[in-house]
């Protein structure tokens, strides 16, 4: 199953417009809480100027480029591991996806309502992370139930997991989340799905009077995200949602009357890739050259599954060029012609960048 991204963030923050031009998915937008309720899931494709200039020397008949899945949730207000404002149900739609985009509001604009009334990122941060954190430390508490009672078997791994867990209550007792816990609780996490344990991107959603995101309030979410070692983009999603919607060619000449180099959508999509661990590869076999997306560390065999079970089960081993000296030899079998191409076993780790043909038994 492809990993996904949540979008979260208070209502009315930019969410679904962001999803829109992610995906150009036609979301409910709406200025009144809870517009989203059912959470819509789409594809944004990865800009890759690797890929680009692979497809540029091989000149397939196809090409798939590696994808983001995205899933709009609705906005999380004040009280939602309660269940307020359908809490609960939002909170499993977090739940169940593998990192968070966190959109944040740094835009003014009076014909959409804020929640709180004003415009305050660092306030709306901590609204929707105090709500992620309740929720975590009610997991946290109700695993230390179980433990407490297999601690009468008096077995150390369960001493040791009911340390780790009193760790990670603690951290989330002082506001600090899961994720930031991983260093001296690693392992014991796998027992509980944790929502401040995922990965985030944090989005500071800019309108147009601030187009080179400079104001305060995009200050606020820079910094914030900085202390917590994760990501951040500054990104205009109504712009972005308008350029969606334009033809590449009217969209680049936009782009360029902007002065911006890339879109604002590019940038998150790398940004949230980068949060999941992913790296890519390459496979130019036959007419389709296609870009994989896989979890830094995966070794060969199980990169080959991705493309067909058949592939991990048959391995034989991978034959390997990185792309930028593909691209400079003009093609697969001219570099294996010169020697320019690996074989690599069962115990090699694909790096990111290598472009590959696995060899298997069927």
């Amino acid at each position: 199953m492809p990993m996904q991204a949540g979008l979260v963030g208070l209502p009315n923050a930019g969410k679904s417009t962001l999803f829109n031009a992610l995906t150009r998915g036609g979301a409910l937008v709406a200025n009144y809480p809870f517009s989203t309720i059912d959470p819509n899931v789409g594809v944004a494709e990865l800009a890759d100027k690797r890929l680009e200039a692979i497809v540029s020397v091989v000149k397939p008949q196809q090409v798939v480029p590696a994808v983001v899945h995205f899933v709009d949730i609705a906005g999380l207000v004040r009280g939602a591991n309660k269940g307020e404002g359908l809490g609960n149900q939002f909170l499993s739609h977090i739940r169940a996806v593998d990192a968070l985009v966190h959109v944040v509001r740094c835009f003014h604009d009076e014909h959409v309502a804020h929640v709180t009334g004003a415009i305050s990122p660092r306030q709306d941060i901590e609204v929707v992370e105090t709500e992620l954190m309740l929720a975590d430390l009610q997991a946290v508490e109700k695993r230390m139930e179980r433990v407490s009672r297999d601690l009468k078997t008096g077995l150390q791994i369960y001493k040791d997991e009911m340390a780790a867990l009193e760790k990670i209550a603690g951290d989330l007792q002082r506001n600090i989340p899961a994720r930031l816990s991983l260093a001296s609780a690693a392992g014991w996490l796998d027992n509980i799905s944790l929502l401040t344990a995922k990965p985030v991107v944090y989005c500071a959603n800019v309108g147009d009077d601030d187009p080179a995101g400079e104001s305060p309030a995009v200050r606020e979410v820079i910094d914030y995200a900085k202390s917590q070692g994760a990501g951040w983009v500054v990104i205009n999603a109504k712009l972005e949602a308008e350029l969606a919607e334009l033809p590449a060619e009217e969209a680049a000449e936009f782009l360029a009357e902007l002065q911006m180099e890339e879109t604002g959508l590019s940038r998150l999509a790398a940004a949230t890739y980068r949060q999941l661990g992913l790296i890519t590869f390459y496979t130019v076999k036959g007419p389709q050259t296609r870009a994989w997306s896989l979890p830094e560390g995966t070794p060969a065999p199980r990169a080959a599954g991705m493309i067909h079970s058949d592939m991990e089960r048959g391995f034989i081993r991978a034959e390997v060029i990185q792309w930028d000296e593909l691209v400079n030899i003009g093609s697969f079998q001219k570099a294996r012609d010169l020697g320019k191409v690996r074989s690599e076993g069962k115990d090699y780790i694909i790096q990111d960048g290598d472009v590959v043909l696995f060899r298997f038994n069927v």
